[in-house]
């Protein structure tokens, strides 16, 4: 008789790979879920945590989904790359508001923005090639790098230049395996925004070093005090096909839950991102994708009126955190948050208690005056809190007062 075939006990592997158990939750995510579970408890919560804007998408583009959701041929598959009208109205778009001009086989239209940015790493990086990553950075860059195989490079810039690295520190970062800068301008989390001299300085360093650029565009509309928004992507030509957009509808539209965004790019990277598609999600949904259809192709009515709320909170929250003191509350130029400099608080007495780390500050505010942020250690070094002013005003002024209490008492 053969000998039976020998077995490796199932306990002798790990339940759940390494390569997904070293992904970071998302921090936003989760001070933002934190927060809604104490208000479903009834606990007065107030959430600076999510970036999500507090106003309802506008009703021409729900309209449009309903519409859409009444023909059945929308109820079938539809092209792993997008609905051909929609691929046609981003390029439009596109050229519209960042004055590049692309063919609409260039777009993909994937579930959200967080899909278009994996899908681009996941395209562009072997494993050990290497991304200059600005930092303060949004939570999900590195983990979609390191899924991808890449390894960040943090390049940091604190408040004392307006968190905006130069081209100095990045050549100073670059090493022989750098194939990728990321270029997020207006910011997550800091609310920076690049000038187009300093924009097109970079692009052009980043070409001379042969460098793919893959630049976030999806807060292009939201700048303030007359800055203008410029896209990297146009400001220096010499990229040639080295450059990819993502962006999205979530935040010009107030859409953060429709699910659509998309990424821009020469057509062999495009071809291959969207083979990866076809096996991971396929189509984005129909009916949302024609709900983003009326948003491209409409006016820009919305944002500009969400711009005024925004603008105005804007305001009142720089002024508010500045007025405590130990906090040092840059003004920023775009997107919906504050990037607020709590280094002078820490280790100071706050009621018998000292935090070491803003980690332990944003916890200490929680379960102190019930006010959600998030810490400085889910976009890079400690000693930072950043807010999010896309919500009401009225909690935006006691969220405010309960921190002026609560850490106006430092000592």
């Amino acid at each position: 008789m053969s000998a039976a075939p020998s077995t490796v006990p199932s306990a002798t592997f790990p339940r759940v790979s390494a390569r997904i158990a070293a992904i970071a939750e998302s921090a936003t995510l989760a001070v933002d879920a934190k927060a809604k579970a104490l208000k479903a408890a009834g606990r007065p919560v107030i959430g600076f945590g999510a970036g999500e804007p507090d106003f309802a998408t506008p009703a021409y583009i729900v309209e449009a989904a309903i519409d859409a959701a009444r023909q059945p041929k929308n109820h079938r598959y539809s092209p792993a790359a997008g609905l051909p009208e929609l691929r046609s109205a981003i390029a439009a778009k596109t050229l519209r508001d960042s004055g590049y001009a692309v063919d609409p086989s260039q777009v993909v239209v994937t579930n959200g923005g967080k899909q278009a940015v994996y899908e681009t790493f996941a395209t562009l990086l072997d494993p050990g090639d290497e991304v200059l990553l600005p930092t303060p950075f949004w939570t999900t860059y590195p983990e979609a790098i390191r899924l991808a195989g890449g390894v960040p490079l943090e390049v940091f810039a604190g408040p004392e230049q307006g968190y905006l690295v130069t081209v100095d520190q990045l050549e100073a970062a670059l090493t022989p395996r750098t194939k990728i800068l990321l270029f997020v301008s207006p910011s997550n989390p800091t609310g920076a925004v690049y000038s187009p001299e300093q924009t097109r300085e970079i692009g052009q360093w980043a070409a001379a070093k042969g460098l793919w650029v893959v630049t976030d565009e999806i807060y292009e509309h939201l700048t303030y005090d007359d800055v203008p928004f410029t896209s990297i992507a146009t400001a220096a030509p010499e990229l040639g096909d080295r450059v990819v957009i993502v962006n999205g509808v979530a935040k010009t539209y107030a859409m953060t839950g429709w699910r659509v965004g998309w990424l821009i790019g020469p057509k062999d990277v495009v071809q291959a991102a969207t083979n990866l598609q076809s096996h991971a999600t396929s189509n984005v949904a129909n009916i949302t994708q024609l709900a983003a259809l009326a948003a491209v192709s409409g006016p820009l009515t919305a944002v500009e009126e969400m711009k005024v709320a925004f603008d105005r909170r804007r305001k009142a929250i720089v002024a508010g955190l500045n007025a405590i003191d130990g906090v040092v509350c840059p003004t920023p130029h775009g997107a919906f948050y504050v990037y607020a400099d709590v280094r002078g608080l820490l280790g100071r007495d706050l009621g018998g208690v000292r935090c070491a780390t803003s980690a332990e500050l944003a916890a200490l505010i929680l379960d102190k005056v019930e006010v959600a942020v998030v810490p400085g250690e889910a976009f890079g070094p400690s000693g930072f809190l950043r807010f999010s002013y896309a919500l009401g005003d009225d909690d935006l002024a006691e969220g405010v007062r309960r921190l002026q209490d609560l850490l106006g008492r430092a000592s």
